[in-house]
């Protein structure tokens, strides 16, 4: 199962209470307060994980629950502080409260197929786990209750005031992931990705000749001769209408969100009946529509399926209907073409990310 996006209930540990104690002891009259305070409550991490690459462990547990701190006891001892719960997440991981006034319960599509302008207008965002190892205290645990020992003074010498621990924070949110690779590939379902993906990476994606036989990202790691590499993501097909969640479009979209180059895979042949030059330019529009950014990101054109006939006419036709942009042709069924589009993708990005470290 991969899961993607996923409500949680979290409720960090509450503070132990304060105790009220006096000393007695054998030969010590009158030996004054000794309670001790209470311990704090547990927080709730995030702690991202390259090792983990979906949120399907919050799926089967979605009440994240830290442990409260021990009460203080007599002879100024003070209660032990609990440890806090420390939850893994893949990198990428986004996290939601929910505002004020929202309906955090249910777990209905429609909640969860927000696009982002939706999506911003009923969350917070609290975090965007993008770095290895970096965490984030979703909730706080409470502090410790004081003992009654902090009330003694020259005017009241037998104190019998203490506090309460603290309660720990407790909310609704959301959980979001969005692959990080430098490369995605978008395009209709049956377009090649999953092969393509398969040829560029040692990534095993299922391929099958029918519609939607990827349903979930898959991201591979391409590797070259001078020992650098870059992270391609396959994007299951997008359809018109994504933007409007049709054919789980905003499941798919959002992960497209963080890459750096879009390319743009094409049934050039047109074997499912669709013209390429069309079907770029529903892709485009969509992307646009579900996040107007996406449609700034740097972008390729990957003619696919040049062995099969009318191929080549239609090639010549997006040559001609977009002469100022890059179109790579190539093959995925028989390698034609792959090591050119390698060192294209190669030089692309590396563009891309020496102009993202210029900024």
């Amino acid at each position: 199962m991969f899961v993607d996006r996923i409500k949680i209930h979290a409720r960090a540990g509450d503070g132990g209470n304060g105790c009220v104690s006096f000393r007695r002891e054998k030969f010590v009259p009158k030996g004054g307060p000794d309670g001790g305070d209470g311990g704090r409550g547990g927080d709730i991490i995030l702690e991202t994980d390259v090792h983990t690459d979906n949120l399907v462990d919050f799926f089967y547990r979605p009440l994240l629950r830290a442990k409260s701190g021990q009460h203080g006891m007599g002879k100024d001892m003070y209660g032990k502080a609990a440890a806090d719960a420390v939850f893994k997440v893949p990198v990428g991981t986004v996290a939601y409260r929910y505002l004020p006034g929202t309906n955090a319960s249910g777990n209905d599509s429609a909640a969860l197929g927000d696009s982002p302008a939706a999506l911003s207008s009923n969350h917070e965002v609290l975090a965007d786990l993008t770095e290895p190892g970096q965490r984030f205290v979703l909730c706080k645990g409470g502090a410790g209750g004081k003992g009654n020992t902090h009330f003694k003074s020259s005017r009241n010498r037998v104190p019998r005031q203490y506090t309460e621990g603290e309660e720990g924070e407790e909310g609704d949110f959301l959980l979001e992931l969005r692959m990080i690779a430098d490369v995605g590939l978008v395009g209709y379902p049956n377009a090649g990705k999953s092969t393509l993906l398969g040829k560029l990476s040692a990534a095993h994606p299922k391929v099958a000749p029918y519609p939607f036989t990827t349903l979930n990202p898959v991201v591979g790691v391409v590797e070259f001769d001078d020992y650098r590499r870059l992270t391609v993501a396959d994007i299951p097909g997008l359809i018109e209408g994504a933007h409007r969640n049709v054919g789980l479009g905003h499941d798919f979209l959002r992960h497209i969100v963080r890459c750096k180059l879009l390319v743009f895979l094409l049934d050039t042949a047109g074997s499912e009946g669709r013209d390429p030059i069309n079907d770029l330019q529903t892709l485009r529009r969509e992307l646009d529509l579900y996040d107007p950014l996406l449609s700034r990101r740097p972008w390729v054109i990957v003619a696919n399926k040049m062995d099969l006939p009318q191929a080549a006419e239609h090639l010549k036709a997006l040559q001609q209907r977009f002469p100022d942009r890059k179109i790579v042709s190539i093959s995925a069924q028989s390698n034609e073409g792959i090591e050119a589009l390698k060192g294209s993708l190669q030089e692309l990005v590396l563009q891309e990310r020496s102009e993202v470290g210029n900024r």
